[in-house]
């Protein structure tokens, strides 16, 4: 029997996860924890965002730590956790410049088309030069509108500064620092109806599950875009599939999908008036890095019954 602390991890983890921990920590798979017990586990390290509820955190009775790799941490019943005296770990702000950086991706793919373009500049149809064709939306000087301004929702404004461009927000109270990247409080249904881009970043509650259904799409403009690189079910999914498919809206841009993935055959994915992509929002080296190095260090920290680093 081992004198190392044990750890659930879901998915087999990366190399810069794996090694910092090697000699530390005991890794157990899920299943083996949750699917045969008895087991000591003294921590539980999600990765892929898994379910962990209360009734599976009871299965642990050992369980002292949850060290989660990302910032969300919907999956993980929280208040289930602290009844329980179980501290919840996350990598808050270091994200933040990355996802950003992603929105204003998807935004410009999606307003350019370039997704589109790519394909028709591969095939065998571009045989010539045609300036009328393929017109897509411009960025600079239109109307963002950020729903979540928290850290991310920040970045994106800075970075929307930089494109000229009109910046609103809606969340669940005005910031007191608003001049600061020059946005505009405003209610939903106002940004709805005035955002050439609609930019969602809120966390995924109660409140804000299903925020953007058939309603809300009904109020955006004609000539609107929706990127969504917040969570998947944000968005009622089947409702902005008819949006698209009716041209409610001029399209939309998704890092996150509900569900993630998407079934292979689902209607959404045959739109040629959607961006998506598979939840790259924080992925870069960089990030990625900082993200293993933090969510570790809290691992260690709870594990040894001290303070974490960055607590939900």
């Amino acid at each position: 029997m081992t004198s190392l602390p044990c750890v659930a991890a879901d998915v087999p983890l990366a190399d810069n996860i794996n090694e910092p921990l090697r000699g530390k920590v005991e890794i157990l798979a899920w299943n083996e924890a949750f699917e045969s017990p008895p087991q000591h586990v003294d921590g539980v390290y999600t990765y892929g965002h898994p379910r962990l509820t209360g009734e599976m955190m009871d299965q642990l009775p050992g369980l002292r730590v949850i060290s989660n790799y990302g910032v969300g941490v919907d999956h993980i019943d929280v208040e289930a956790a602290k009844s329980r005296g179980i501290p919840v770990g996350n990598t808050p702000g270091i994200l933040n410049g990355a996802t950003a950086d992603m929105a204003m991706a998807l935004l410009l793919a999606a307003s350019r088309r370039l997704v589109e373009g790519d394909k028709y500049a591969r095939g065998s149809e571009f045989t010539a030069y045609d300036p009328g064709y393929m017109l897509g939306r411009e960025t600079h000087h239109a109307t963002i509108g950020i729903v979540g301004m928290g850290r991310i929702g920040e970045q994106i404004a800075r970075r929307a500064a930089g494109f000229e461009m009109t910046i609103l927000y809606h969340n669940r109270r005005p910031r007191l620092d608003e001049a600061d990247f020059g946005a505009t409080y405003l209610s939903l249904d106002a940004l709805l109806e005035r955002a050439d881009y609609v930019v969602l970043s809120p966390p995924l509650t109660s409140e804000t599950t299903g925020m953007i259904a058939a309603a809300q799409l009904n109020k955006m403009k004609s000539t609107a875009i929706l990127v969504n690189i917040g969570r998947g079910p944000l968005v009622d999914t089947e409702a902005l599939t008819e949006a698209l498919q009716s041209n409610t809206i001029y399209g939309a841009a998704l890092d996150v999908t509900d569900p993630e993935p998407l079934p292979r055959d689902h209607p959404l994915l045959k739109q040629s008036n959607l961006t998506i992509a598979p939840h790259l929002g924080s992925a870069t080296e960089e990030t990625r890095q900082q993200m293993a190095e933090l969510s570790v260090r809290n691992l260690l920290a709870g594990l040894a019954g001290e303070a974490m680093e960055t607590v939900v």
